[in-house]
């Protein structure tokens, strides 16, 4: 019930009601919706900025977030698995078709190095989310890397095993003196006494002990690259380029029986035995190199020895005797 309100009216010396007009009552209703229409909305605006109200559309959004973020934990899983698949493929490759073509293995820096742009995933920074999205570019990033080196190199294997038979034709694989030459097999590959400074050093090669004059064979399929006595110590020696990265050496020579640029077959005879240059005694001094690198030569003899010969001939390469150049 409405309080009745009274003013004193001092003429009349009596109290009268107050009445209100009809447009104040007007007034002060639509002054009252007003209030309470702009007291609702800000209610409204406060209630939408706080994490307690959400509204359809932020649900769904919601829900396309937590899908994403599960599609990026299936997809964390599956890089995994495929680098795991990578994996045995690379240790195949290294261990395997590389080792048998010969070729050097693919270091694992190399293999799984990634993206080196910093600027990259500068577009990834900055968001609720970010640390998941950029873990996963990156490794993706990686195994894309380490697919397509994997890629380039079976295209290499690929390659050489068309070429097989030129390969195996080119590397030094045979004795560069046959056996029923050899007087003994003087000096193997490593650590050996100088006989002129008697000081312990590198022996480079192998020197094989015979007869002034006593044949000397290619060991492998190539091209001759040097025949003279221009370097130091070797007197005459021939050098025979084969390719894949091999090279072989052949020093202290009497004389020569090829030119430079000329190509050898596996077996031909492109020298003979002497003891020019930096040598004590007639011998043949025999170096391997493959890829810049010199090796021993002791491990590529599997094309004209058994493998007794090949036990004897190992013990007398072992021992840490004293070489001839």
């Amino acid at each position: 019930m409405a309080k009745v309100k009274y003013y004193y009216d001092s003429e009349n010396l009596a109290y009268r009601k107050i009445k209100t007009k009809k447009r104040h009552k007007i007034a002060y209703a639509m002054l009252f919706l007003v209030a309470s229409a702009l007291f609702g909305f800000l209610c409204f605006v406060a209630l939408l900025n706080t994490p307690y109200f959400d509204t359809p559309k932020d649900r769904l959004l919601m829900r396309q977030i937590e899908n994403l973020k599960l599609n990026y934990d299936l997809l964390d899983k599956r890089i995994d698995e495929l680098n795991e698949v990578t994996a045995a493929i690379e240790d195949r490759d290294n261990n395997l078709y590389r080792t048998y073509f010969n070729i050097s293995p693919i270091p694992t820096e190399e293999r799984k190095s990634g993206i080196k742009d910093p600027e990259r995933y500068a577009k990834l920074q900055g968001y609720d989310n970010t640390k998941l999205v950029l873990s996963t570019t990156k490794k993706v990033d990686v195994l894309a890397k380490q697919l397509t080196v994997q890629s380039k190199s079976l295209d290499a294997i690929l390659k050489l095993a068309k070429e097989k038979n030129k390969l195996l034709a080119a590397i030094p694989a045979i004795q560069p003196v046959r056996n029923e030459n050899l007087k003994r097999m003087a000096s193997g590959f490593g650590y050996r006494t100088d006989p002129f400074t008697k000081a312990r050093k590198m022996h480079e090669g192998m020197d094989f002990t015979a007869k002034q004059g006593t044949p000397i064979y290619a060991t492998g399929d190539g091209s001759i690259a040097q025949a003279n006595a221009n370097a130091s110590g070797y007197g005459n020696h021939v050098v025979i380029r084969h390719g894949y990265g091999y090279e072989t050496l052949y020093a202290h020579l009497s004389k020569y029986n090829c030119r430079a640029g000329q190509n050898v077959k596996r077996g031909d005879v492109i020298g003979f035995v002497g003891s020019t240059g930096r040598s004590e005694a007639p011998h043949l001094h025999y170096e391997v190199h493959k890829d810049g690198k010199v090796v021993n030569p002791l491990n590529f003899y599997y094309g004209n020895i058994s493998a007794v010969e090949y036990v004897a001939i190992s013990k007398l390469a072992n021992q840490e005797n004293q070489s001839l150049d």
